[in-house]
């Protein structure tokens, strides 16, 4: 889709055209191939407009990062008391799955355009890590041991990655849905015992 040229009626206009008009085209061409011009010219407005909305062209696809931190961040603080990290865990990315499922006309094609494209898995894993980070101090906020929190955090965060990336392949299931049955896996990886020949010595 080509947006007419003139002057988006609010600069939410203008970004989510810009969003539209990158996803469609990295679609279309690759991201290596197309240029910031090349999505401001689809989107219908000048680049100058492209670069008051976003640094580069791959934080198009990292857009809404700061809200996805703070929704966590908040939901781990709500969590009922009593829980495991994990679960805690669970319940916060229960808040994310809802923003992703709200957006996922745009969610799905940028995860599948990540996956193939190594620059932006190296700038997905940068940010993954950033609000791991985040959601390991959230946890420690909520009285869980340091070195717990960011185990917890990080296998955490690679479960809801899984689950994602589950929900692209299968969309007949919610996000959630996914989520649940990746989280049951991991009880069930930490509620079993190793056998005793397969325990590392020392």
């Amino acid at each position: 889709m080509r947006y007419p040229r003139g002057v988006p009626r609010s600069g939410a206009e203008a970004r989510r055209r810009l969003q539209q008009a990158a996803l469609e085209l990295y679609q279309e061409r690759g991201f290596d191939q197309t240029t910031t011009a090349e999505i401001a010219a689809r989107a219908g407005v000048n680049e100058r407009t492209f670069f008051r909305h976003f640094p580069d062209k791959r934080e198009v696809l990292f857009d809404g990062e700061a809200d996805l931190r703070a929704t966590l961040i908040q939901a781990v603080a709500e969590a009922p008391d009593g829980l495991r990290p994990l679960d805690m865990l669970l319940c916060a990315f229960r808040e994310a799955e809802r923003i992703l499922e709200r957006n996922r006309p745009f969610a799905e094609p940028r995860l599948r355009i990540i996956a193939m494209t190594p620059a932006l898995r190296e700038r997905d894993l940068a940010k993954a890590a950033s609000l791991s980070d985040a959601v390991a101090e959230a946890l420690r906020q909520r009285g869980v041991a340091d070195r717990l929190a960011g185990l917890a955090a990080v296998t955490g965060w690679a479960a809801f990655h899984q689950a994602a990336q589950a929900w692209i392949d299968d969309p007949s299931q919610s996000l959630y849905a996914h989520l649940l049955r990746v989280f049951d896996d991991l009880r069930a990886l930490y509620g079993s015992d190793v056998p005793a020949q397969a325990r590392p010595e020392g």
